[in-house]
Order: structure tokens, then sequence, then C-alpha cells
């Protein structure tokens, strides 16, 4: 069922059920963080393996801090200036972030996600003591992210009406890709997932250069090579080869001239818009039924990093 209103999504949450929550990447697909059969709802429904930690929602830094021991100074700094926002902080857990949610690991993810509805529903739930929500995209295992609450119901919707779960409509996602994933835990940042907020923006604020890799990192949302497939397959491909292709869907920047044979799923005019539309137009392929998706890629640095990161899983 997808509601608009924001009382219905908390109540639905504190009695133990999933709600689907709109934020500005993707839809996540909630759930008590302190409800272990509503964490176990949250794999079923997905089929997602339970050894894939989870990314804890929460209202503001002040009860992220319940569930992560400590930040450096430059963690913190990042998350005062990127909170509510697309950045998720990984650290070391507190007590509250069970093996279930952390994959077993010692460290737990959380980020505080920027959409109003959300945030009610965050701050309305942390007022009846619910400390959290993990929300991770609100699909099936390694599929295309949901951008809309129409994305959700046709992915889940079926499991969600029959264990009493709902839908909270907030809009299209308008940033449209999953949040950046920075480990905390060191002298330096860690960029374990790329996404909205860029590596030139967490060197601005840090003062800091990001670090690459490091041994032994943490298992993240996202990461796996195959992830964010849809049925039709991707293939990523230059300008110049686009002539030899018969047939297909093709996704490219406004500039790049359709050739015949060829249907056009998107044409971003910006990297925001090939970002937050990248999704929807995975899908329309689907949708259409085409076999093949033909993808000009972005080349700059910042949020096109991004969006090759997904594309490479998707095509992999």
């Amino acid at each position: 069922m997808i509601v608009t209103d924001p009382l219905v999504a908390t109540a639905a949450l504190a009695d133990g059920h999933l709600c689907a929550i709109p934020t500005e990447t993707v839809y996540g697909l909630g759930a008590n963080a302190s409800n272990a059969s509503a964490v176990a709802q949250v794999f079923e429904a997905k089929g997602r393996p339970t050894d894939h930690p989870l990314i804890v929602h929460v209202a503001s830094l002040e009860q992220a801090r319940q569930w992560i021991t400590e930040l450096p100074t430059w963690a913190n700094e990042l998350a005062k200036q990127c909170w509510p926002g697309p950045l998720t902080l990984v650290g070391p857990r507190t007590a509250l972030a069970t093996d279930d949610i952390t994959g077993g690991q010692d460290t737990v993810a959380v980020r505080v996600p920027n959409h109003p509805l959300t945030l009610t529903v965050l701050e309305q739930l942390a007022a009846q003591g619910v400390h959290g929500v993990v929300a991770p995209s609100a699909n099936k295992f390694g599929h295309v992210s949901p951008t809309t609450a129409q994305h959700v119901d046709n992915d889940l919707g079926a499991y969600l009406d029959s264990h009493q779960g709902v839908i909270l409509d907030g809009g299209p996602s308008g940033v449209g890709v999953e949040s950046t994933i920075v480990l905390a835990t060191g002298q330096a940042p860690v960029v374990l997932r790329p996404g909205g907020i860029t590596r030139k923006m967490i060197t601005e604020i840090t003062g800091l250069e990001v670090k690459e890799s490091i041994a032994d990192a943490p298992r993240v949302s996202g990461a796996l090579s195959s992830h964010y497939s849809p049925s039709a397959t991707v293939h990523l491909v230059d300008q110049s080869a686009l002539t030899a292709v018969p047939s297909g869907g093709l996704i490219a920047f406004k500039e790049v001239a359709t050739p015949a044979g060829l249907t056009r799923l998107s044409e971003p005019l910006t990297i925001d818009d090939f970002a937050a539309t990248l999704y929807a137009s995975l899908r329309k392929a689907d949708e259409l039924g085409l076999a093949d998706i033909y993808v000009v890629e972005p080349t700059d640095e910042g949020l096109a990093e991004a969006i090759r990161d997904r594309l490479s899983r998707a095509a992999f």
C-alpha cells in the first residue's frame, strides 16, 4: 500500500512492519533497527545475503553517536557539513549494532538522509525510543535500485501487502544514486563506495586527501561486482561505436545523437540529471522489453565517478 502520511509510516515501523521510505538517493526498505524480526524481514523481502551489512538511518549526528563509539575529528566535521545528505559513515559499532545489521563485522554504517518526510518519520520514531531504521534499497537484491514509490511497488509490493508493510511516497529521488560510504576509523577518509558527496568535497571539508583503499576494508552495501542490474544486458560504449549497434536502448547526454534502430531511454543535460534519471532509464528498458542497453558514460570526476561505478556493476 502506497501512503503519503508520515504518521502511517511511523506507526508501521514502530509496530515492527516494513516501510519503504523515500530518501534523496533512492528509496530504502525500512525496518526498526532494534527489532530483530523486522530486520530479518528486510533480508527475506529482498532475497539479500544475511552477511551483507545494512545502513542505519537516523535523524541527527547525535543519534548517530548512539551507534558509532567514536568518530575522528575530520569525520565529525564531515557529518556536520554533509548531514542531512548522501553521506554514510562507517565506524566502530556500539552494542546497539547487532550482527544482523553489521554482517558480523566490528563496524556499522550510519547516515542521516535528506528527505523531509523520512526525517519526520525518524524524529517521530526517536521520540518513541526507536534509535534508527535500517534501509537498504527497496528492491530485489542486486537489481536496479528504486527512485519512485511505483518502482518499489513493482518490485516488493506483493511482499509488503502480505506482511502489513507500506510504501511512503515522497516523490522521485533527487540525487538518484546511493550515498557515498566513507570509512571513518583512521586519520584520513577512505571512500568505500562513491556517491553524491564527491572526493573533492570530502577533501575541501576535511583538509585531507582521500585514501584510495586500505587492506581489510569492511564489507559495505552495493559493492559487489554485479549489482544494480536490469534484465537487459548493459553495454558501456564510446559514442563512435553507436553506429554499429543494430538495436536496443540508449542512455547518453543529450548532445549524443540517437542512431537509427536505438530507443532513447534518457538524454540528460547535466551530470546531476544523468544520476537522477539513471535507474529509471535502466528500468524503462525492461518495461519496453529491450534486450540490450548501450550507455555512453560521463567521463568527468565528481558525481560521474559514482555513475560509472554503478554502471560497471550493472554491466558486469
